[in-house]
């Protein structure tokens, strides 16, 4: 599937912070978050909801299609592409972990989203190769617990390197930011933390919009 480049792609994910046990409640927050992205129009959404029991994780997926349903935000479920297939989302997101992005696509429709995550160039060429439809490289900024940020000019490198392929910066990546990574040459972001607060999320977008 190609990506519009009409303008920067925003690409919401999800804090992870779901578990079975507090399900209702999360389920609850994850969705309000959604409808604001939808208003906002948010390009893509990840559901990267880890701790979550394939049943659970399969009916938050069906309620987050819902939301978007007519909208043009996409649906994409963290590693899980049966899952994404099942519960009708419009992609998956690979990690390092997952199977590869050219065996998933043997089996999913032409249009259906596969995004990657990348550390390094070989990353990016192993996503390229495999017919991912984008890579998010990470960290750019310094993020707890991700190690070393890469900076804005390895991202550029990376850009250069990967195009045609569309690389989303991901890492630190906030309203104080956004801008640089655009001019770096990222196809767009990645965000959770600047993304999963309500106010938060609507003044990046009114500022995504005005530039």
């Amino acid at each position: 599937m190609n990506l519009s480049h009409d303008r920067a792609i925003t690409y919401l994910i999800t804090r992870g912070k779901a578990t079975d046990e507090n399900f209702a409640s999360a389920k609850l927050q994850i969705l309000d978050i959604i409808t604001i992205a939808v208003e906002v129009n948010v390009s893509m959404i990840q559901i990267r909801e880890k701790q979550l029991s394939a049943r659970l994780l399969c009916e938050l997926t069906e309620a987050a299609v819902a939301v978007t349903r007519g909208s043009p935000t996409k649906v994409l479920v963290n590693d899980r592409a049966d899952i994404a297939l099942a519960c009708g989302a419009d992609g998956v997101h690979l990690t390092a972990n997952s199977i590869s992005a050219s065996v998933i696509r043997k089996i999913v429709p032409r249009d259906f989203i596969i995004g990657v995550s990348a550390h390094s160039l070989e990353d990016v060429d192993v996503a390229a190769a495999s017919r991912a439809d984008f890579a998010v490289f990470a960290p750019v900024y310094a993020t707890p617990g991700k190690g070393d940020p890469h900076g804005l000019e390895r991202l550029a490198e990376i850009c250069e390197a990967a195009h045609p392929l569309p690389v989303f910066a991901l890492g630190g990546v906030d309203e104080s930011s956004f801008d640089a990574v655009l001019n770096a040459g990222a196809a767009g972001f990645a965000a959770i933390r600047a993304m999963n607060d309500r106010e938060k999320l609507r003044e990046l977008m009114r500022m995504v919009r005005s530039q």
